[in-house]
């Protein structure tokens, strides 16, 4: 007996296996790429294995993909008072109040990887509450997050929070830089229905 789900919906297209996994749900062709950002995606490619779809998302624009890549490559991996992992985790904190798969894969992967700790990834993903966390750590997340979930009440107490768990004016800003970059990543990515490469599924397992 054929159940009524062997057959395609009428007016559906089955989708085919040797087409590309969907890394947006736009038709957006892709850009003609500077050649500095062409090295930066062979450079990807060449340590990671794989372009982030994020990156290949902006491809369609090669200038929205500089000033995304240039951002974001300041806000997490130039010098600053909070270590790449910190700065993951507040990636994924923020991420989590947002619900946003894309980023809640790719940067869950990066902190599984820079801790050694897959337990901590998935605390950060689902609820960084259940960690146990640093008093550094605590707050630089309550901070990340009350910024994310409710704005205008951040104050001075909150400042003071930050500064009594070890944390100066400029970790401070870099603080709130990475929250307020990963909520407008967040919104982006939910609103395109970004992708995450398959491949960050499994890394630091």
């Amino acid at each position: 007996m054929t159940s009524k789900h062997d057959k395609p919906i009428v007016g559906e297209t089955p989708a085919r296996q040797d087409e590309p996994p969907m890394v947006t749900a736009l038709p957006l062709p892709p850009g003609t790429l500077s050649a500095e950002n062409q090295a930066y995606f062979e450079k990807c490619q060449e340590k990671l294995g794989f372009i982030p779809n994020v990156l290949l998302a902006y491809a369609h624009d090669d200038a929205k993909l500089t000033a995304f890549a240039t951002l974001y490559n300041d806000l997490m991996l130039a010098p600053s008072g909070l270590s790449k992992l910190e700065r993951e985790m507040i990636a994924v904190a923020v991420s989590s109040v947002n619900r946003c798969y894309y980023c809640l894969t790719a940067h869950g992967a990066a902190v599984r990887q820079l801790s050694g700790d897959p337990v901590l990834g998935e605390l950060m993903a689902m609820n960084y509450r259940a960690a146990n966390l640093s008093v550094r750590h605590r707050a630089m997340l309550d901070f990340a997050v009350k910024l994310t979930e409710t704005p205008h009440l951040v104050g001075e107490s909150d400042r003071n929070a930050l500064t009594a768990a070890g944390f100066g004016p400029r970790d401070l800003w870099d603080i709130a830089a990475v929250a307020s970059f990963f909520n407008m990543s967040n919104r982006m990515a939910s609103a395109v229905d970004m992708r995450p490469n398959p491949q960050y599924h499994a890394q630091a397992r």
